[in-house]
């Protein structure tokens, strides 16, 4: 079984990057894909979103060497997780004076069989750990919420990749972008989405999220928004982006 590594990236915070890891990652789970959620953050959001606060272990333990992947993943209403910790911080610090330091996590998640998705929910800067998951990822998926400063983001996340994929990674390659957070009702949302489809050539998903409280609400509950409501306009739009996503 060939496994999809898949980095969700967007170098601002509160975009909707964990939002969309753990929620599409549920969907897919959902659609019958065995699917691993990869905690790469420092403040750990999709760790504590998933009620997987107080781990045994977490990913920085296994990225030091002292715990083994498999050693550190926990199951969680059909999904897989791999917990971060702030403890992140202290790896990347060490990290930064390795060897190699950017394939520290593609060593990792090479010993790892069975799972048909790896998603990787990155830290909101361009660091060390999100270097770690350019160079383990053959896609990049990144959420964009409509607003005027997004598209100075996205130049500087396409600078990136781009980056990453001349000097570490050859095959990576932008899986497409995902429109978050989306008000139907806000003009200037619909005009940076017109924008955006006349002058990115990159994949833009037909599936939209909208603003949705129960997305809002559903980590307090510890869960995806699937398991929480499977009901509300949340759930609805990350199944039809995780069906659009494996078509794609």
């Amino acid at each position: 079984m060939k496994t999809t590594v898949v980095a969700v990236i967007n170098q601002k915070g509160g975009t909707g990057k964990t939002t969309t890891t753990i929620n599409l990652g549920s969907s897919l789970s959902k659609l019958g894909k065995k699917v691993l959620l990869v905690d790469l953050d420092p403040q750990s959001n999709l760790s504590y979103s998933l009620d997987v606060a107080s781990p045994d272990a977490t990913l920085a333990e296994a990225l030091l060497g002292t715990k083994s992947i498999a050693d550190i993943i926990v199951e969680k209403d059909g999904l897989y997780i791999a917990p971060g910790s702030n403890e992140l911080v202290d790896v990347e610090i060490s990290l930064v004076s390795q060897p190699e330091r950017e394939k520290f996590l593609k060593s990792l998640l090479s010993q790892l069989k069975g799972f048909d998705y790896v998603l990787i929910d990155c830290p909101p800067s361009l660091s060390v750990l999100t270097l770690n998951a350019l160079t383990a990822a053959q896609e990049v998926l990144i959420p964009l919420q409509m607003e005027v400063l997004t598209l100075q983001g996205l130049d500087q996340i396409m600078n990136t990749v781009n980056k990453v994929k001349k000097a570490f990674n050859p095959k990576l390659k932008i899986k497409g972008i995902v429109v978050v957070m989306f008000d139907i009702r806000r003009k200037l949302s619909q005009e940076v989405l017109e924008y955006l489809r006349e002058n990115v050539k990159e994949k833009i998903f037909d599936s939209q999220i909208r603003l949705n409280v129960k997305l809002a609400e559903a980590p307090s509950f510890g869960r995806s928004i699937l398991d929480y409501d499977s009901s509300s306009n949340g759930a609805k739009d990350y199944k039809a982006l995780a069906e659009e996503f494996l078509k794609a």
